[in-house]
């Protein structure tokens, strides 16, 4: 660990540099062809460009900016006519951003002045420094990167509001992804209602997932069919929140918990349709112990049984 000093003197060196850097930034970005834009609207410009839509929860968190800024960015670029902001499909409480074609012609505009004054600058060095520059940016990226890549993960119990959530999310996500029907979400809002009606908090609990405080996911532990047998259920991961390891932790909490309870093993009922969830399950050790083909949720499906011995 360093010492206080030594930790001063690194602190002031990274605020020496990133003053630096952001004179340099600031010095590329005044001119005639993008004054008309502030720094963060040119960056909300340049990554709404990146795809045809965004969700604006994801636009937030890859520039780092607070909800509130961001949307009053939005807004002032929505009110130019260059971005639109509308509702997510069916979920209606969430949102993306797209570039209008006017936001295009803005975007190519100072993506091309950009890379004019790049260009400008990179010109005051002799090819041999332009590689020691370059090289320096690659290894400050790659270790920043590794460092901020990966959102906050943390898993907390249901607060008001949630278990709500739970149901909508599985009803809106199942429907949408495998084409389950409203007898799915109806089955779900059961679950929830005698989780909550008859919950012994020794042995049954829940988690929330969430990424960057953002929910992610969720899981429940209950009781299984004897004392000894707890079930696994209501796994859920977000669409956007997948790829960040918030499933495997998820899952790794629940059987935690149920093995400290004193449970002797630990079961779980799926569909075959679910062939992420099904490997979330084999790499945790659960394996399958009985399969029937079945007619539920609108669809003909394979249900399935998986048990772990704690």
């Amino acid at each position: 660990m360093p010492t206080d000093s030594q930790l001063a003197d690194r602190v002031a060196t990274v605020r020496a540099f990133n003053r630096l850097y952001t004179s340099v930034i600031g010095a590329l970005h005044e001119g005639p062809a993008d004054a008309e834009y502030s720094l963060s609207e040119a960056r909300v410009i340049f990554e709404l460009a990146q795809r045809d839509t965004t969700l604006v929860p994801d636009l937030r968190r890859g520039l780092g900016l607070d909800p509130g800024y961001a949307s009053r960015l939005l807004g002032k670029l929505e009110d130019r006519g260059l971005v639109v902001r509308e509702r997510c499909g069916k979920d209606g409480r969430r949102h993306v951003a797209r570039l209008t074609e006017p936001g295009r012609h803005a975007f190519e505009d100072l993506n091309a002045r950009s890379t004019e004054q790049i260009g400008e600058l990179l010109e005051r060095f002799d090819e041999d420094t332009q590689r020691r520059l370059l090289s320096a940016m690659g290894t400050i990226s790659t270790l920043v990167h590794d460092r901020a890549a990966a959102p906050a993960l943390v898993l907390r119990p249901p607060r008001a509001g949630d278990l709500g959530w739970v149901v909508h999310r599985h009803g809106a996500v199942y429907a949408s992804e495998h084409g389950l029907s409203d007898e799915f979400e109806a089955l779900v809002a059961r679950v929830v209602a005698d989780y909550v009606d008859h919950r012994d908090p020794a042995r049954e609990a829940a988690w929330i997932a969430e990424l960057d405080g953002e929910r992610a996911g969720c899981i429940f532990c209950t009781r299984g069919a004897d004392e000894r047998t707890a079930k696994l259920r209501l796994l859920l991961v977000e669409p956007t929140a997948r790829g960040f390891g918030v499933g495997k932790r998820l899952v790794s909490e629940c059987v935690e918990f149920a093995r400290s309870a004193g449970y002797a093993a630990m079961e779980l009922w799926t569909i075959d349709v679910l062939a992420t969830a099904r490997a979330l399950y084999q790499r945790a050790g659960f394996e399958l112990v009985a399969s029937e083909e079945i007619t539920s949720f609108g669809r003909e499906l394979v249900g399935q049984t998986w048990r772990l011995e704690l």
